[in-house]
């Protein structure tokens, strides 16, 4: 009984051995996003170039523009919010030239 226990825990050690982390398998959080390594075919063909995501300034524009505003009603409320509790006061200076 011990000597089949031994056999089925040194299949099963050879059989996970076997398996690569790069292989997608069936068992579940074990799918693995392969990349483009190829870069021609089986009988020597040059593949075609990949689709290519442009971004255009619109794009770039609909990003930055509202994090830009985001960015700003924060700082002036946190700046409201020093100046109103006399952590930061910014001292008027009278140029008496």
């Amino acid at each position: 009984m011990a000597s089949h226990l031994g056999r089925l825990a040194r299949l099963s050690a050879l059989r996970i051995s076997r398996s690569s982390p790069l292989r997608p398998s069936s068992g579940p959080g074990r799918m693995v996003n392969f990349c483009r390594q190829a870069v021609t075919t089986a009988s020597g063909a040059v593949l075609p170039k990949p689709k290519k995501t442009s971004f255009g300034l619109i794009r770039i524009a609909l990003v930055v523009v509202p994090f830009l505003y985001v960015g700003t009603r924060i700082s002036k409320n946190f700046a409201a919010l020093l100046e109103e509790h006399d952590i930061f006061v910014p001292e008027d200076d009278d140029d008496d030239d």
